[in-house]
C-alpha cells in the first residue's frame, strides 16, 4: 500500500553531505534488485512496489509520485509506445527522437466548412512546426539514474525511477515549500497557467484517491490524502471555460480577405438563433504550436477550443455563439462546438490523462450551458459526422480515431456509457473493455503495416458470424462495392464505444446489428451492454426510405435572397424490416452565412422534421414522415 501522506513529507529535501554519492549507490542497488523477481507479493502488485521503492529512493512522497504518474498515463505501460506528446511509460518520460516529430496525416480532402453555397475551403496544410524542446526529458532521467534511454522507454521499473529522480531534482531546483512547483514543472508546460493547471489536477487526485488495474494487469492504489498545496486560482474571465482550469484566449481572426472572401469562421448568435446540438471531438494531427499558428491564420479554418496533451491546457479561439469551420458538414458546424486535442489519429499513440480530464470538464461545462445530453448521439467524434452528399463521403475525416477512450472520457464526465436496459434487449450499447480490446489495425505509420497492439474502443464488424468472414461494405467510401479493410483510417465496418445499435440476430455467441443497411456481426463477449430507448423503422408500405447527411429545409422555406440548398440522399439503403437507434428529433435548418457582414446572415427554418439515427459508424438523418418511432422491446 502507498505510504501515508504527511505534511512533513512534502517539505523540501534537506541538503545532506554525500547526498549525490548516496543516491548513486541507491540507484545501482535498485537497478540490480529490479532484475530479481519479487516472490513475496502478488505479481500484479509489482508496479505498486516500484512506486513505493522509487519514492523512498529519491525522497519523493509516494502520493506525489503516484499522482503525477496517474495524470500522465493512469499508470499504464501502453506497450512501450509513445503518447501523442512523445511520452513513454507510467511516468511519461518524453523522447522525441524515438517517437518522431509527427506529420499531418492525410485524412481525406474534406472541406471543413462543408457549405455548398460557397466554394470548397481546402487550405494547404503547412509543414508542422518542430515540437518544443521540452519533449526530451528521458535524457535527463537517464543521466540521473544511470540507465540508458531504451531501458527507460520499455522497463516500467526504471521508468518510474527516472520520473522520481526528475521530480526530486525539480524540487531541489524550485526550492518550494511543498511539491507543487516541482509537479508543475514536471508537466513540461512552458507557460505558468498550464503548469499550474496540471499541478492542480495532480493534487486534486491525491486528495480524492484512485485505484485501478492497468492495461498490463497491475493493480495500483493511491489512497485519498488530504492536502492543500499553495496554488493560484485559474483566470477564465476572458474565456468560456469551467472554473479551476487554465483556459487561454487565443482568438481566431474574423477578417476580410481579397476577392470578397473572409475568414476564418462565421459570426452568429447561438443559441438565440440556433440551438447548439453537438460537441465534436477532434485531434489536431500536429503539435500544439502548429495548431496555434493555424487557427490564427485568417486564410485557414477554425475550431472553438484546443487542448494540449502534456498538461491539459485549454485555449479558446472562437466564441461558442459563433460558427467555426471544423466538421466538414455545414449543418453540423452550424449546430456544434468543435474541440481539437493535440494528437495523431493514425500514429498508434495514446492520449494523456491530463488532456482527458480537462477536456471532460470542458465538455461537461458546455453540455450544461447549452443543454446538450451527455451521450454518443450528441457528443460526436469527427469520425461520426456524416458526409453531406454522396461525393463528400470519401473525403470526410476520421479523427480522433480508434484509440480515443470514449468509455473513460464519459466516466470522467459522470455519464457512464454502459447500458441500463434489461438483459436481452434488442437495443445495445457498444461497450468493449478498452484495455483488452485490441483490433489488428494497419497503417498507423506505414500503409499496410500493423499498428501497435493497443487498447481500442472500436468493434470490427463482419458479414457473417465467423472471424474469417469479409468485413462489411460501405458503398459511400467504396462505390465499387468492395469490402472494407482493417486500415486504421477505414471506418466502413466499425462500431464505436457508446454508440447504440439495434440487434438484427444472435447466433452461437455472435451478435449482428443493423449497420448501413447490412447485418454486422461481432463476437459478443462482454462487447455490449443492454440499452433502452427508441428505434426507427420505415413506415408500413415503404420498402425503403432515403437517408441524408444533413437536415435541410424544403425548397419552399427559403426566402428569395437565399439560394435553395438541395436535399440529396446518401447512397445507402434503409429497408423495411431494419431498425436503427434514435439519437435526436430535429427541425430542418440552414444557416446562410456567405458574406463578411453578419447582418446578411439568415437562419432558414422549414416545416420538414428529421430523425437522427445511428446508421453506421457515422450518424445520419431520415425524414420523420418516412419512419415510425417505436420503443425498443
Amino acid at each position: 500500500m502507498p505510504r501515508p501522506f504527511h505534511p512533513v513529507a512534502l517539505a523540501p529535501l534537506r541538503r545532506r553531505s554525500r547526498r549525490t554519492a548516496g543516491l548513486a549507490v541507491l540507484a545501482l542497488a535498485a537497478g540490480l534488485l529490479a532484475a530479481v523477481p519479487a516472490e513475496a507479493a502478488p505479481a500484479d502488485q509489482q508496479r505498486q512496489r516500484d512506486f513505493a521503492a522509487a519514492a523512498q529512493e529519491f525522497g519523493v512522497p509516494e502520493s506525489v509520485l503516484l499522482g503525477v504518474s496517474f495524470l500522465e498515463s493512469r499508470w499504464d505501460f501502453n506497450a512501450g509506445t509513445p503518447s501523442t506528446s512523445a511520452g513513454y511509460g507510467p511516468m511519461h518520460l518524453t523522447d522525441l527522437r524515438d517517437a518522431g516529430t509527427g506529420t499531418h496525416h492525410d485524412e481525406g480532402e474534406e472541406d471543413p466548412r462543408g457549405d455548398d453555397a460557397r466554394r470548397a475551403k481546402l487550405p494547404a496544410t503547412p509543414a508542422p512546426k518542430p515540437p518544443p524542446p521540452g519533449l526530451q526529458t528521458i535524457d535527463e532521467a537517464s543521466a540521473l539514474i544511470g540507465q540508458d534511454v531504451a531501458t527507460l522507454r520499455t522497463n516500467t521499473t526504471q521508468n518510474i525511477r527516472g520520473g522520481a529522480a526528475l521530480l526530486a531534482k525539480y524540487q531541489r531546483e524550485t526550492g518550494g515549500k511543498d511539491w507543487y512547483d516541482a509537479v508543475a514543472r514536471y508537466s513540461g508546460a512552458k507557460d505558468t497557467a498550464g503548469a499550474r493547471s496540471f499541478a492542480d489536477e495532480v493534487f486534486d487526485t491525491i486528495s480524492k484517491g484512485v485505484s485501478r488495474k492497468t492495461d498490463d494487469g497491475q493493480t495500483v492504489t493511491l489512497a485519498a490524502t488530504p492536502v492543500s498545496p499553495a496554488r493560484e486560482q485559474a483566470d477564465t474571465s476572458k474565456t468560456e471555460c469551467p472554473k479551476k482550469v487554465s483556459c487561454l484566449s487565443v482568438p481566431a481572426p474574423y477578417q476580410e480577405l481579397p476577392n470578397n472572401d473572409y475568414g476564418n469562421h462565421d459570426k452568429a448568435d447561438r443559441p438565440k438563433s440556433q440551438k447548439v446540438e453537438y460537441i465534436i471531438i477532434h485531434d489536431t494531427e500536429g503539435y500544439w504550436d502548429t495548431a496555434m499558428d493555424l487557427v490564427q491564420d485568417p486564410t485557414y479554418v477554425s475550431w472553438h477550443y484546443t487542448i494540449r496533451s502534456a498538461d491539459g491546457q485549454i485555449a479558446q479561439h472562437v466564441p461558442t455563439k459563433d460558427v467555426a469551420w471544423h466538421a466538414g458538414n455545414w449543418y453540423v458546424n452550424a449546430k456544434s462546438v468543435g474541440i481539437e486535442h493535440e494528437g495523431f489519429a493514425a500514429k498508434g499513440t495514446w492520449y494523456t490523462e491530463a488532456m482527458y480530464r480537462t477536456s471532460a470538464k470542458l465538455v461537461g461545462y458546455l453540455a450544461r450551458k447549452y443543454d446538450i445530453p451527455l451521450d454518443r448521439a450528441h457528443i460526436l467524434g469527427h469520425d461520426n459526422v456524416p458526409g453531406t452528399i454522396p461525393s463528400t463521403i470519401k473525403g470526410m475525416h476520421w479523427d480522433p480515431g480508434p484509440y480515443w477512450d470514449w468509455a473513460h472520457y464519459f466516466d470522467l464526465m459522470g455519464a457512464p456509457l454502459s447500458g441500463f436496459g434489461r438483459p436481452g434487449s434488442p437495443l445495445v450499447t457498444i461497450t468493449p473493455d478498452f484495455a483488452t480490446n485490441q483490433p489488428a489495425f494497419t497503417g498507423c505509420e506505414t500503409a499496410g503495416k500493423p499498428c501497435p497492439a493497443r487498447g481500442s474502443g472500436s468493434v470490427v464488424l463482419r458479414s457473417e458470424p465467423n472471424e474469417s468472414a469479409p468485413l462489411l461494405k460501405d458503398i459511400g467510401l467504396r462505390p465499387d462495392g468492395s469490402a472494407s479493410t482493417m486500415a486504421v483510417s477505414d471506418i466502413g465496418s466499425r462500431a464505436e464505444t457508446g454508440q447504440r445499435y439495434v440487434v438484427a440476430e444472435r447466433r452461437d455467441g455472435w451478435t449482428a446489428i443493423w449497420y448501413l443497411g447490412q447485418k454486422g456481426w461481432f463476437r459478443d463477449q462482454r462487447t455490449t451492454s443492454p440499452a433502452f430507448g427508441l428505434v426507427v423503422t420505415p413506415k408500413p408500405g415503404l420498402p425503403t426510405v432515403p437517408v441524408f447527411g444533413r437536415a435541410y429545409p424544403e425548397a419552399e422555406a427559403y426566402p428569395a435572397n437565399v439560394p435553395v440548398q438541395q436535399v440529396v440522399p446518401l447512397p445507402y439503403t434503409f429497408s423495411a424490416g431494419q431498425r436503427y437507434s434514435l439519437g435526436n428529433l430535429l427541425g430542418s435548418e440552414y444557416y446562410s452565412a456567405t458574406t463578411f457582414d453578419p447582418a446578411d446572415h439568415v437562419v432558414v427554418k422549414g416545416k420538414t422534421r428529421y430523425v437522427q439515427i445511428q446508421f453506421g459508424h457515422r450518424i445520419a438523418f431520415v425524414k420523420a414522415d418516412d419512419v415510425q418511432i417505436l420503443p425498443a422491446f
